[in-house]
């Protein structure tokens, strides 16, 4: 074994959460090492986010391609000669992990952050066994993120876990997605919009369980329109029993099926250790600065279970690196966006209307529809829009939801106004440019305030 080496920082996990704290750290001059196991940029930059995001947008091409080229005014494109291949789709996929993932390594070794390939263990609260190296250090940070629990079968290529679904593969016609999170349905709508017959299949009677109810209810009729099965309250862990010749039969209904992806809800990755770190419901706990049960031992992101979304870890790993340089700061989790990769995306952020009644104040809704947008128009993706939560008394933006095409950027917009603790005069006074799908902002704002002015 090679001789001790002390550190402020180790951080264990290469993700969202393990390397954006880890570049930080460098570059606020901790010395710091970053231990990853597999390939640097976890699970979000190989094999679950980027790549798939990039196989969405493919499709989306693909779609518009098929079904749109006509009506914007384009001619020779015939439907029966126009086809999707899944393999070079992957291709491109594969490109854009390379690309990044170099990125995040050049980063790290810029900001003098040691990298050590291995698996590790915790020793004590101050030392990590890596790579045959005992490591000593004044802090450890645990972000090995989470995974779904493995759906048993005794068919061989039947179940497609996460980290095998983006692949070179001869993709089947059935496909059923096991799953009720914003990643089950975006898998869900992927192979859908392929032309795959797509089962989405729920362990409850929801689907999206954390965005607010009039969201998920308008992905629902999406999804039934796009002629995606969802059945409710079926939990699957093992497929023996309940799949023969091609046909899944779940509580009593034959479902055709040729791959089975397992988008289930994930548990945390959890870390060997030789000390005990309290954990809860399969994760491990930690208080409102992400420390755990043992001092200098925090973990951050998808680990403490808080939330699965990428931006949420990165943040809760700048949180706790702020901590170790003085800089003690309660990260408010409400005013983090939510975000949903769904045909159209929707994203959220603040309370839900529940959340709001449940709080007992007096509350107003203003919703401006993505239909009487102008730009939304002549891009042909006038579907969604934007809703807006406001306390009556002060006008204070209490929550925001969106549907629309570009959700996941437009509820930035929202972020800002929270983080200031805006109101909705604040929203309507803030011009906005025209034409731009982001002036529904400014319309929910007068609606809220008055009226709006295109409605």
């Amino acid at each position: 074994m090679e001789s001790i080496t002390m550190y402020d920082l180790i951080i264990i996990g290469s993700g969202p959460a393990g390397y954006v704290a880890a570049i930080r750290a460098g570059q606020t001059g901790l010395k710091t090492a970053i231990i990853e196991k597999n390939q640097i940029g976890g699970m979000c930059l190989n094999w679950g986010c980027i790549p798939s995001k990039s196989l969405m947008e493919s499709v989306k091409l693909y779609q518009r391609i098929t079904k749109d080229a006509s009506r914007f005014g384009i001619d020779g494109i015939e439907k029966g000669s126009v086809s999707f291949n899944w393999n070079k789709a992957v291709k491109r996929s594969d490109g854009i992990v390379k690309k990044l993932t170099g990125g995040v390594e050049f980063l790290l070794k810029k900001n003098a952050v040691e990298i050590i390939k291995g698996e590790a263990k915790i020793v004590s609260a101050n030392s990590v066994l890596a790579d045959n190296r005992l490591i000593e250090t004044k802090n450890i940070i645990i972000a090995t993120g989470s995974s779904s629990p493995k759906i048993k079968s005794s068919v061989e290529g039947l179940v497609i876990e996460p980290e095998m679904l983006f692949k070179e593969r001869e993709v089947p016609q059935n496909i059923v997605v096991i799953g009720k999170s914003p990643v089950a349905v975006e898998l869900a709508q992927l192979f859908g919009m392929t032309g795959r017959t797509v089962t989405l299949v729920s362990d409850t009677d929801k689907i999206m369980p954390k965005a607010d109810t009039y969201v998920s209810d308008f992905i629902i009729n999406k999804l039934k329109k796009e002629k995606i099965k969802i059945l409710f309250n079926v939990k699957i862990d093992s497929t023996d029993g309940i799949y023969k010749g091609g046909v899944l039969n779940l509580n009593g209904e034959e479902i055709p099926c040729d791959m089975i992806i397992n988008a289930s809800d994930r548990k945390a990755n959890m870390i060997d250790s030789d000390i005990a770190i309290d954990v809860a419901d399969g994760y491990i706990s930690v208080d409102e600065h992400f420390e755990t049960s043992v001092k200098s031992i925090y973990a951050v992101g998808d680990v403490n279970g808080t939330s699965m979304f990428a931006h949420v870890g990165s943040a809760q790993g700048l949180n706790v690196v702020n901590r170790l340089g003085g800089i003690v700061e309660k990260l408010d989790m409400q005013k983090i966006p939510m975000n949903m990769y769904t045909v159209p995306e929707a994203a959220q952020i603040g309370m839900t209307e529940s959340q709001v009644k449940d709080l007992g104040v007096e509350f107003k809704i203003s919703e401006f529809s993505l239909a009487a947008n102008g730009k939304a128009q002549t891009e042909g993706s006038a579907e969604g829009f934007v809703r807006i939560l406001s306390d009556i008394k002060y006008g204070e933006v209490l929550g925001v939801q969106i549907v629309a095409p570009n959700a996941t950027d437009l509820i930035n917009e929202a972020a800002a106004y929270m983080q200031l603790e805006s109101t909705v005069y604040d929203i309507a006074r803030t011009v906005h440019t025209h034409p731009t799908v982001s002036e529904v902002f400014m319309e929910a704002g007068f609606e809220a305030v008055d009226q709006a002015i295109h409605k």
